[in-house]
């Protein structure tokens, strides 16, 4: 059985720095993509960082400079550090593991809230 737990999150100000992470267990064979998402209120939940199957890293436009997606070699551990975070970056953050099967792991999510 796997298991995704997430961590991090929380309430900052306008221009601070956050750091979410995510631990898989159990059997993770073959994991080709690991990613963050994250969904607003009233939004669809949007690819936002990703280590794609070559390994290198993708960033949407909104986060791109400000956010860093990072991993262990293991591929059971994964980062993002966000800074210059902005009231528009409120939402829940969700991280994926999907392996070779196309079997999507979530994480439980961690809420991500930026006062103005």
């Amino acid at each position: 059985q796997v298991q995704v737990v997430a961590s991090g999150g929380g309430l900052v100000q306008a221009g601070g720095s956050l750091r979410l992470s995510c631990a898989a267990s159990g059997s993770l064979d073959s994991i080709v993509t690991m990613g963050w998402f994250r969904q607003a209120p009233g939004n669809l939940r949007e690819v936002i960082a990703m280590f794609m199957e070559s390994g290198s890293a993708m960033y949407a436009d909104s986060v791109k400079g400000r956010f860093t997606i990072s991993r262990d070699n293991a591929k059971k551990n994964l980062y993002l550090e966000m800074s210059s975070l902005k009231p528009e970056d409120t939402a829940v953050y969700y991280c994926n593991f999907r392996n070779a099967a196309y079997q999507d792991y979530w994480g439980q999510g961690a809420q991500v809230t930026v006062s103005s």
